[in-house]
């Protein structure tokens, strides 16, 4: 390759693939848990993406694209390198645990979920979607912070569709119930018998 075709491809590389940095961090820290693992992680997704960026179709989703070559060094590198990935049991969980749990709460808009986000801090939802086993948080965390569709989740991944669909309504189950064991150890919601943080008289 000549210096100005090397430069053109720089030039096209930065102008395409850098604007998705920060969502690639953003998604790398919560997939290895610690700034140093989700630097690496960024900085080999970028170097892979680069040296293969002649084979990126021009005119299709740059981000799945990067996406898809920073889960493959994740799952074949880091979490190999990590330890035993935590067991969570999400058999005894009900679709509807929210529902049930919150119809002691007022909600104006009928969106129980919503109501608890709501009162939860961002970085409280954050370390409980951390807390998922690797399969689980991985389709989590793209839905739900990056909103990519179903099947962007399935290429990105390298899954089957109904795969992504089962891990994310699983995963979703967990996240459900951790967050409301959150929310009610630290007084944010009331059952029966507490009442919600700020409300007592």
């Amino acid at each position: 390759m000549s210096k100005s075709d090397d430069h053109k491809k720089q030039r096209e590389f930065e102008e395409t693939a850098m604007d998705h940095t920060d969502a690639l961090y953003r998604t790398a820290l919560r997939m290895t848990k610690n700034t140093k693992d989700a630097e690496d992680l960024v900085q080999e997704t970028l170097l892979k993406a680069y040296r293969f960026f002649d084979r990126f179709e021009k005119g299709t989703n740059i981000r799945a694209w990067l996406f898809k070559i920073m889960m493959n060094i994740f799952i074949n590198d880091y979490r190999q390198k990590s330890k035993k990935p935590t067991s969570m049991s999400y058999e005894d969980v009900d679709d509807n645990y929210l529902y049930h749990q919150l119809k002691f709460q007022k909600t104006e808009d009928g969106d129980p979920e919503g109501s608890l986000f709501s009162r939860i801090f961002d970085d409280d939802v954050k370390r409980a979607i951390e807390e998922l086993p690797d399969d689980f948080r991985i389709v989590v965390v793209l839905a739900f912070l990056e909103e990519f569709s179903y099947q962007e989740i399935a290429e990105i991944a390298g899954l089957q569709l109904g795969t992504v669909k089962s891990r994310l309504h699983r995963g979703r189950k967990l996240l459900q119930k951790s967050l409301w064991d959150y929310a009610v150890r630290n007084g944010f919601l009331k059952t029966k018998n507490k009442s919600v943080k700020g409300e007592e008289k």
